[in-house]
């Protein structure tokens, strides 16, 4: 019988070329939580892939990942223009309902993808802002006390577990039927 490495760090590579919510979700109840205090500084994103909407469509966008400057000091959407310069999308004027739609729209092709990233990252520096639109707070997630943000002006929460010290699996909870968006964060 073949021996399987079932540490964190391996399990996710294994899972990051794509998986189902049920097989992400099970990875995620296993790691540790996460205080809120070990989130400070930038972190680097990319999505789970389990078959979300929103997989592979923030990387075409320029999302970077998230900056925590405090508790009450979350920047949930860091993105790069053209040129690598990051800066902050406002959340409040993310169309999530459009969002959702175009989603599966485009992810269904490349090309499509493509386009849609060309048409829409030009636009994102209009929806630049310099403010936290976010807070950190200590919930419970399936069952575990861990460091939860909490978007201001939307329905979300983003739910940390810790893969590594400098690694964390995310869970975008958002209201209603879908399972959650999984994401790694990796720390600057």
């Amino acid at each position: 019988m073949e021996h399987e490495d079932y540490r964190p760090q391996t399990r996710l590579r294994v899972l990051s070329s794509g998986t189902t919510p049920e097989e992400a979700l099970t990875f995620f109840d296993s790691l540790q939580p996460v205080s809120i205090e070990e989130l400070a500084g930038f972190w680097h994103g990319a999505d789970l892939p389990t078959g979300h909407p929103f997989d592979g469509l923030l990387g075409p966008l320029g999302w970077q990942g998230k900056q925590f400057d405090g508790p009450d000091g979350a920047h949930p959407l860091v993105f790069a223009d053209r040129g690598g310069r990051c800066f902050d999308v406002n959340p409040r004027v993310v169309p999530l309902a459009a969002s959702l739609r175009l989603s599966r729209l485009v992810r269904k092709s490349t090309a499509r993808t493509q386009v849609a990233a060309r048409l829409i990252r030009p636009l994102l520096p209009l929806t630049r802002t310099t403010k936290p639109k976010a807070r950190l707070r200590m919930t419970e997630y399936r069952g575990v006390l861990t460091a939860t943000m909490i978007y201001d002006a939307l329905p979300i929460n983003d739910v940390f577990r810790r893969v590594d010290n400098g690694t964390l699996l995310g869970a975008m909870d958002l209201r209603g039927p879908l399972p959650p968006f999984m994401f790694t964060l990796r720390h600057d």
